[in-house]
């Protein structure tokens, strides 16, 4: 039973390791375009503002 179950266990958290990973980059992506779609935003309010 233990030389299935600790191979089995390392594998689910070597997995788990590198989703949790792949997921924090996903999210800093997100978050970065995020920010960029504001900036854009609050750039074009002043541009009209400016025109009244």
């Amino acid at each position: 039973m233990k030389k299935i179950f600790v191979p089995l266990l390392a594998t689910l958290f070597a997995a788990s390791l590198f989703g949790t990973l792949a997921g924090c980059n996903t999210v800093e992506g997100a978050g970065k375009d995020i920010q960029q779609g504001g900036k854009a935003i609050k750039d074009e309010a002043k541009e009209q503002k400016n025109k009244m």
